[in-house]
């Protein structure tokens, strides 16, 4: 290798970071053994892209997108640290990173444990959900400071398991707040959605992060529960119990006419036991037992003599003016009830 070869890879002209990947945070420009920068090399930063210079442990300068020629005069406060101007008159040596500021869309998350909620109806309910958030670098300087440090290469994965658990730990706390019934739970996604986003979000500000969208894709009740919704929405769908008894007649109809070897006794029998369903339920909603009488006798009315009312003719007084209803014969002084022509006593006329 000739004095230029050597010359040419001790000292780099161009600094830059194609992203071949999907998934890469930070990538440390790879300064080998004693490579140094050369002076007025190229920085290209990339849409999407910030990079940061360090020195000597120290956070110098901070490029967003463009194209820049490293000098004193773009690296101000490079050059303040390392008094470039007067130590380096052609080259310098410091650690470059590059920060990946685009979206990492359909971050899955998931509950491990179930979360525990309180339920007016149900009682203590242990929930399950699921979704997808996307995330991306806000502060890229708090990002380094707190997150990846010295590393040469940062992904998604590394820092995702503790996203989702502080995901799942703010919509857990969210739930708990909220109160909403959980037979109503599945109408209020985006509305928990909106707000566990927003109590993520101060989550994530914390790593220099920040998170840009937030979807509830579903929150499972246990079976048991389920099956408890299921059998109220049943008895609400009943409606009229009457017409459940029609419904209940026609399916026992429907169900004998299957039967081949039932015939018209089938038929019969389905319909009976529809219709005995179908008054045992009324009896039970009603809240009383149906008994067998026997044939009431009709009552006799008799009028009040004072205001012509129609009255029992076992009243005593009438209900309508007050006026006693037992009179006595004038000639044997027995009582008389209602209005009778003649005395039971003595057969004398009344007047």
């Amino acid at each position: 290798m000739g004095l230029f070869d050597f010359i040419k890879g001790e000292f780099i002209e161009v600094v830059h970071f194609e992203d071949e990947s999907q998934d890469t945070m930070v990538y440390k420009f790879p300064i080998k053994g004693k490579q140094q920068i050369k002076e007025n090399a190229q920085l290209i930063v990339r849409p999407s892209q910030m990079a940061i210079f360090v020195y000597e442990g120290k956070i110098a300068d901070v490029y967003e997108p463009g194209k820049y020629s490293l000098n004193t005069d773009t690296m101000p406060i490079m050059t303040t640290l390392s008094n470039w101007k007067t130590l380096f008159e052609n080259h310098f040596k410091t650690d470059v990173y590059f920060i990946n500021m685009k979206q990492f869309i359909n971050q899955k998350w998931g509950t491990t444990n179930p979360i525990m909620m309180r339920d007016a109806d149900f009682g203590i309910l242990r929930l399950r959900g699921f979704g997808v958030y996307s995330f991306r670098v806000k502060e890229p300087v708090t990002f380094l400071k707190e997150v990846f440090g010295s590393n040469k290469f940062y992904t998604v994965n590394e820092v995702n398991e503790h996203l989702k658990s502080l995901v799942v730990s703010s919509v857990s706390d969210v739930l708990a707040e909220a109160g909403i019934p959980a037979i109503d739970l599945a109408t209020q996604y985006d509305e928990i959605g909106r707000v566990a986003q927003a109590r993520i979000l101060e989550r994530f500000s914390v790593y220099g992060l920040t998170i840009s969208d937030f979807v509830i894709e579903n929150l499972s009740l246990p079976e048991s529960v389920e099956e408890a919704i299921d059998k109220r929405t049943q008895m609400g769908a009943l409606g009229d119990l009457n017409q459940y008894m029609k419904f209940q007649t026609a399916e026992a109809i429907r169900d004998a006419a299957k039967n081949e070897g039932g015939g018209m006794a089938g038929m019969g029998a389905g319909m009976g036991a529809g219709m005995g369903i179908g008054n045992m339920m009324a009896g039970a909603m009603a809240g009383a037992v149906t008994t067998t009488t026997e044939k009431e006798v009709p009552k006799v009315m008799v009028r009040c003599q004072d205001c012509g009312h129609l009255v029992d003719e076992n009243a005593k007084f009438c209900a309508d003016c007050g006026a006693s209803m037992v009179k006595k014969c004038a000639e044997c002084g027995a009582s008389l009830v209602g209005n009778p022509k003649f005395c039971p006593e003595c057969g004398s006329k009344q007047a």
